[in-house]
């Protein structure tokens, strides 16, 4: 059941991961939590759906046995912070779950909309870094070509490991992967 935008919960306190978790589901809003705040984002546009299932198509066979690739999961970096990144590789394959925990992540990828490309870039960026996940990309589909940088985790700061060249991201690490990030979408 939808929750109308105009009747989200009132809340006198800093609202917890288990709250969250327990709203009712949203037609496409997600709801993330960062030091107790509640932030709303609205479902992606169909350019960003496409490229996400480009680079899911691209990821499944590059996929160690013991990761497993998922779009859209829960994932807890503690009891105050809980965030949905575009895709995720896990380090638990064949989990059922309501949520991942931050330490289960091998890598977390974010596509960009305009409305969290700021939240992404900076925020996000040292929410996964405290939450020590190893890699980190993010994709940009407002370029021509849509353009990508992978980050690898070095000494508790995120370090670029690797870039897009003309709509191709090519990784060594943390397995071989090439992505095609080009393609027509609206």
């Amino acid at each position: 059941m939808a929750m109308p935008a105009d009747t989200f919960p009132q809340h006198p306190d800093n609202w917890t991961v288990e709250e969250v978790l327990a709203l009712p589901e949203d037609q496409g809003s997600r709801y993330e939590l960062v030091d107790g705040i509640v932030v709303v984002s609205p479902a992606p546009t169909s350019k960003h759906q496409r490229l996400l299932q480009r680079m899911q198509l691209a990821w499944v066979g590059a996929m160690p046995a013991d990761c497993e690739l998922l779009p859209g999961v829960n994932v807890v970096l503690n009891s105050m912070r809980l965030l949905i990144p575009d895709l995720v590789v896990v380090t638990e394959p064949g989990v059922d779950t309501v949520y991942y925990k931050g330490t289960e992540l091998l890598m977390a990828v974010e596509i960009h909309s305009p409305s969290t490309r700021a939240f992404d870039r900076a925020l996000k960026r040292q929410l996964y870094a405290d939450a020590q996940i190893p890699f980190l990309v993010f994709v940009d589909p407002a370029t021509e070509p849509a353009s990508a940088v992978c980050y690898e985790l070095d000494d508790g700061e995120y370090r670029e490991s690797a870039q897009s060249d003309d709509g191709r991201l090519v990784l060594s690490r943390p397995f071989p992967l090439t992505v095609d990030l080009g393609g027509s979408g609206r």
